[in-house]
């Protein structure tokens, strides 16, 4: 019996240590985050919010987080150049998909797509939007499902404004 309990409270212990060392990865960020509201794009029911969070190595955490997705299908994520109205805004960054199942995705974008560095206070200081497509390929590609601005672009928008579709490629 002093066997069972034994390996019971080793195996707690474990458990314990495993989880300090999953939350110590809290200590890699600086406590700078930046939360931006994402509204639905199209007849889809979808909307949620984008979450932007410093690491200390000047990186960023991008954190997509969905209502009203479903099924087993992954939704492209881009940050694009300009508001959300920005008529053929080019691709910034490509982003993880969100997973239909659970509505999220999360990115740790260290680089634009022309492969320039990419930096926390760059993204915030960046004249942006944020959007998540139906699909990565056919006409499903320009129906946004949500979209928001980010940087100054959400700083400077004034009450909702039409999603643009964005530039194909």
């Amino acid at each position: 019996m002093k066997k069972m309990i034994w390996g019971v409270l080793m195996a707690a212990c474990v458990m314990a240590c495993q989880d300090s060392e999953t939350t110590s990865n809290d200590n890699d960020f600086t406590g700078n985050e930046t939360v931006y509201a994402l509204t639905a794009g199209s007849e889809y029911n979808i909307d949620g919010t984008v979450t932007l969070k410093e690491k200390k190595n000047g990186s960023t955490l991008i954190s997509v987080t969905l209502s009203g997705t479903e099924g087993n299908l992954e939704f492209p994520v881009h940050i694009h150049l300009g508001d959300v109205a920005t008529d053929g805004a080019t691709v910034y960054a490509q982003l993880t998909p969100v997973t239909g199942t659970t509505g999220k995705s999360e990115t740790l974008l260290t680089t634009a797509a022309d492969e320039s560095t990419v930096t926390y206070k760059q993204l915030i200081a960046l004249n942006a939007c944020l959007k998540v497509h139906l699909s990565a390929t056919g006409e499903n590609k320009n129906i946004i499902l949500a979209a928001g601005n980010i940087g100054t672009a959400a700083t400077a928008a004034n009450g909702r404004q039409e999603i643009a579709p964005c530039k194909s490629e």
